[in-house]
C-alpha cells in the first residue's frame, strides 16, 4: 500500500486502455483512503494536515517510450529478440531512484521476449527500488486454433514456467507421462481427445508460475527487485462476463479440434519439432 512512493506506467501501446482502468480504480481506492483518513482525525486536524491529504494523488506517467512503430508479437520469429532490444526508450526524471517503485501495466504477457531483452532493462536504469510488471490478461497456458498465431507450447513463459518448476521439484515423470497420454489419444477422433496439458500445471498455484515467471524474466544484472502479477481467470470473468473466450488461459476449448490441437503442441514440444500443431 506504498502509493506515495509508487509510479503507474504502462508499456506502449496496446496497454494504455488497461492502464486508464487500473488508474481510475487506484483513484477509487485512494479516495476512499481519504475519508478514512479524515474521519478517523474525527475534526482534530489542522488545515495543513487536510490539505495533505486531500492532495494525495496516484503517480501516473508515461515512463516507457515506443521508437517504432512495429509489434514484436507480429514480426518474424528470427528477428524479434534483435526487434526487441531497440523498440523503446525511457523517460528519465520521473522515479526517485532507490525510492520509488514502478508499476506498468501490459496487455499480456506470451513470450516475455521484449520484457527480458528490452523492457525491465531500461526501467531499471531509472533506479527503481521495484519493478512490478501487471499483465491485464491471465496467464497465458495453451495454444490458440481459432486464427491467433499461438500454436507453439515452448514459446509460452507460464507454460516454459511450469516446465521449470516440474524439473526443479523432481516432477518430471509428470512431462513424461502427459507425452505418453497425448500419444496414446493422437490417432483417436477429436470428439474423443481430452486436453491432458492441463496437468503440467496442475501441482502449482498461479503465484508459483508468476514467481517463477519473473525469476526467468529478469535480465542478469537487474538492480530491482522484479514481481510479475497476472489478472486472475476468476478476475476476467468478473469483468468480462459476456464473453467467456477463456481457452488460452483455462485450456477450456470450446470445440473438440482445440483438444486436439493443445495435445499435438504438447507432442511437438517433447519431441522438439517446431511445426504447428494444426493446419
Amino acid at each position: 500500500n506504498d502509493l506515495e512512493n509508487s509510479v503507474f506506467s504502462f508499456i506502449p501501446n496496446t496497454a494504455e486502455v488497461a492502464f486508464f482502468g487500473m488508474t481510475e480504480a487506484l483513484n477509487k481506492y485512494l479516495n476512499t483512503e481519504k475519508i478514512r483518513l479524515i474521519e478517523e482525525a474525527n475534526g482534530d486536524m489542522t488545515q495543513e494536515e487536510l490539505l495533505k491529504i486531500l492532495s494525495m494523488r496516484v503517480r501516473s506517467e508515461k515512463v516507457a517510450i515506443k521508437d517504432i512503430k512495429l509489434r514484436t508479437f507480429i514480426a518474424e520469429d528470427n528477428g524479434r529478440d534483435e526487434l526487441a532490444a531497440h523498440v523503446y526508450d525511457v523517460t528519465y526524471g520521473t522515479v526517485n531512484p532507490g525510492v520509488d517503485n514502478l508499476v506498468v501495466i501490459d496487455d499480456s504477457i506470451v513470450r516475455g521476449t521484449t520484457l527480458r531483452q528490452s523492457i525491465i532493462k531500461i526501467l531499471d536504469r531509472i533506479g527503481p527500488k521495484k519493478i512490478v510488471i501487471v499483465s491485464s490478461s491471465p496467464q497465458i497456458r495453451y495454444p490458440d486454433c481459432y486464427g491467433i498465431d499461438m500454436s507453439r507450447m515452448g514459446e509460452f513463459i507460464a507454460f516454459r514456467a511450469a516446465i521449470e518448476l516440474l524439473k526443479e521439484r523432481g516432477m518430471s515423470h509428470i512431462i513424461n507421462d502427459v507425452y505418453d497420454r497425448c500419444k496414446a489419444q493422437q490417432g483417436l477422433p477429436k470428439e474423443e481427445q481430452i486436453n491432458h496439458v492441463k496437468d503440467i500445471y496442475r501441482p502449482f498455484t498461479a503465484e508459483e508460475i508468476s514467481r517463477k515467471t519473473a525469476e526467468m524474466l529478469t535480465p542478469k544484472g537487474t538492480k530491482a527487485k522484479v514481481e510479475i502479477v497476472f489478472q486472475s481467470l476468476e478476475g476476467l470473468h468478473e469483468s468480462c462476463p459476456d464473453h467467456t473466450g477463456d481457452w488460452y488461459f483455462s485450456g477450456d476449448y470450446p470445440t473438440d479440434g482445440g483438444n486436439r490441437a493443445v495435445s499435438n503442441a504438447f507432442i511437438n514440444y517433447v519431441e522438439g519439432s517446431n511445426k504447428r500443431s494444426y493446419k
